[in-house]
């Protein structure tokens, strides 16, 4: 399967979680790595989109497409798997317990979550620590220009 991540230039070509436990996001605390990606370009742009206005925007955002195996163990939650105000903002600390849980048990290379961006689509939430991430590659990196009308 294909996941993608949208990020600075700086950060397109590697795979670590490091940048993720800098600050913690929805789904991860503060020291904890983890890869947030999606299951399709689009979704990867809305879940930056939401950061920004058209001039606060950085111009070198680059798209990552990862290629990761599938006989790598995913995990699936639905929405019925998750707590109320899952998708609220800001975060609650119970969306982080989910996916701090997921990294400490090591069990699954992959989370699949409902975006809390985009009702229907998925985010993929990479373990950087599970046995089958070296499995888990870089494809492509290539120059991401956003629309701007995305931004009126």
């Amino acid at each position: 399967m294909e996941a993608y991540r949208l990020s600075r230039a700086a950060f397109a070509a590697t795979l670590s979680g490091q940048g993720a436990a800098i600050k913690g996001a929805r789904w991860n605390s503060i020291g904890v790595e983890m890869i947030y990606t999606a299951a399709n370009r689009s979704l990867a742009m809305a879940e930056i989109a939401v950061h920004f206005t058209l001039a606060t925007l950085p111009a070198d955002y680059m798209m990552t497409t990862i290629f990761i195996p599938d006989d790598i163990s995913l995990l699936k939650l639905t929405i019925k798997d998750l707590p109320a105000g899952w998708n609220s903002f800001p975060h609650p600390t119970t969306t982080q317990i989910i996916g701090d849980q997921f990294i400490t048990d090591n069990k699954y290379g992959v989370l699949q979550i409902p975006s809390a961006v985009t009702q229907g689509d998925h985010n993929l939430l990479i373990n950087p620590k599970h046995p089958d991430f070296s499995r888990i590659s870089i494809l492509l990196t290539e120059k991401f220009p956003f629309d701007k009308r995305i931004f009126k």
